[in-house]
């Protein structure tokens, strides 16, 4: 199955002025606990679709998030939509297993990987035409970020070692961005006012997963996200 090109659906969004809306399905967190008891793939990625993501998330992180890689497959195969798969991505092998289960874009956390490794996970994701979403939570990691050869720079609003959530942190690093990249706010957007804000200082994408998943009617709740 060739990839449905992950950056390329949010550069056409942002191309039409409007948000890139990474919708992301997840069961649970550790922040967060449980999130949606009747967490079913198919149904969320398909109300995600009709309310207008550009693109999903699926976790497939099992300890923490009770993800699997057969929440991406259903998640995939239900929409058209190109899919990130969220997980803790370390070992080359990974970024192979993520291809061959249908994911279009991977996430790397530069907080858990040395510059070393990022590059060569990177390169790897490239030959097998995976896109690839670079984390960070500093202004350290960003410049280490910006080394790779990436258009995608994921901004996590979340401390991964408090868990606390400060939107200050998109405020702070996207102006710094240089243009041909990709600004991505994750963590703590739970509104229409809150993409706007985060807007203004650069960010033209935003990853949005417990906020929605909290809504009884997701695509209602998508739809008032993106202001539609």
């Amino acid at each position: 199955d060739r990839p449905r090109g992950f950056a390329a659906a949010l550069l056409q969004a942002t191309a039409e002025r409007r948000p890139g809306l990474i919708a992301e399905l997840k069961r649970a967190s550790p922040s967060a606990g449980l999130i949606r008891p009747d967490f079913d793939p198919v149904a969320i990625a398909r109300d995600y679709e009709r309310a207008g993501a550009s693109c999903l998330s699926v976790l497939t992180e099992g300890p923490s998030f009770l993800g699997s890689l057969d929440d991406l497959k259903k998640a995939r195969a239900a929409t058209a939509l190109p899919v990130l798969r969220k997980d803790f991505i370390l070992d080359p092998w990974q970024v192979y297993e993520s291809r061959c289960a249908g994911a279009d874009c991977i996430l790397l956390i530069m907080a858990a990987l040395t510059d070393e490794r990022a590059h060569e996970m990177l390169q790897i994701a490239r030959a097998i035409d995976l896109d690839v979403l670079v984390e960070v939570h500093d202004a350290d990691e960003l410049q280490r970020a910006l080394a790779l050869d990436t258009p995608l720079i994921g901004i996590n609003n979340r401390n991964l070692r408090t868990l606390v959530t400060d939107l200050d942190t998109t405020l702070t690093l996207a102006p710094t961005l240089p243009p041909d990249r990709i600004a991505v706010a994750e963590s703590g957007i739970a509104t229409h006012a809150d993409i706007r804000h985060l807007a203004g200082a650069g960010a033209s994408c935003f990853l949005v997963g417990e906020s929605l998943l909290r809504q009884p009617d997701i695509e209602a709740a998508t739809r008032a996200l993106l202001g539609t």
